[in-house]
């Protein structure tokens, strides 16, 4: 007879916020980073999908719903002290990483603080805190004609109401998870978004070969369809990283764990097995 994974909620408290979390399921640990459009909830497809044979631990950003954060606004420059205090705090050991977008900063800053602790690291639609203005050429000459198409898609997309962070397709193909996603999206209240997104960016300047002082494995999953970050940034990347590989999931927007979770819970399945995770 089938019995539901089981399932807790808590707070972990913050010298400047207050960190909201949920555990599901039973195993070796995954922690789910979300992006600068989520919360906790966003992974809810992964959650379920992973929690019959891991402990998921999905939280929210300090300032993002139901997190707090200070009257200044969420800092990403606290992400990876946030993450390893709700290691320490839940007793994980070792950990899995999932992130996306913004959760990328967490991600990567994180396996750097503590190197050899993460068995595993998904960047989904991000590079993190590794600077693309820092990778190889060709790449990196494809740069600025990739913003100026990305700022007039933007634009385009803004005109019809469509949030760029879920893209075109998803809005046109899956009207119902979209609904959703804004949902989601619209929960995150109270802070500037665009100012969070201008400390990201400041706080974007590792140079890829950097990240090997991590030393673990790492998989870039870029969708093919993004327009908030450059998706030809992962393969520059990866072939500076020792033990890196890339994965694009194709018709997909930014969001793509949300987008195509069957085909993103996939990929990581995969790479789990591939690096004994």
């Amino acid at each position: 007879m089938f019995a539901a994974p089981p399932r807790r909620a808590g707070w972990i408290e913050r010298p400047d916020a207050r960190i909201r979390y949920e555990v599901t399921g039973e195993g070796p640990a995954i922690v789910f980073a979300h992006g600068l459009g989520g919360n906790l909830m966003t992974w809810w497809q992964q959650v379920a999908h992973f929690a019959p044979r891991y402990t998921c631990v999905a939280f929210s950003h300090r300032g993002f719903f139901p997190s707090a954060a200070p009257a200044e606004g969420p800092d990403p420059t606290a992400y990876a002290g946030d993450l390893a205090a709700l290691v320490d705090e839940l007793g994980l050991g070792d950990v899995r990483i999932i992130c996306q977008s913004m959760g990328g900063w967490t991600g990567v800053e994180y396996a750097l603080m503590r190197p050899g602790r993460v068995k595993a690291l998904v960047l989904g639609a991000t590079t993190g805190s590794l600077d693309a203005r820092q990778m190889r050429e060709p790449e990196r000459g494809r740069l600025e004609a990739w913003r100026q198409e990305s700022a007039a898609t933007r634009a385009a997309l803004a005109a019809r109401n469509i949030n760029p962070a879920a893209g075109a397709r998803m809005a046109e193909e899956q009207p119902a998870l979209y609904h959703l996603y804004q949902h989601i999206f619209g929960l995150n209240q109270g802070f500037d978004r665009e100012a969070v997104r201008a400390k990201l960016d400041v706080h974007r300047r590792r140079p890829p070969e950097s990240f090997a002082a991590a030393n673990c494995p790492v998989l870039f999953v870029p969708p093919e369809e993004d327009i908030v970050l450059p998706p030809f940034a992962a393969a520059a990347m990866a072939s500076v990283i020792p033990g890196a590989r890339v994965a694009p999931i194709l018709k997909a927007g930014h969001s793509a764990q949300f987008e195509r979770a069957t085909a993103f819970n996939a990929l990581v399945d995969a790479f789990f097995a591939e690096v004994g995770a």
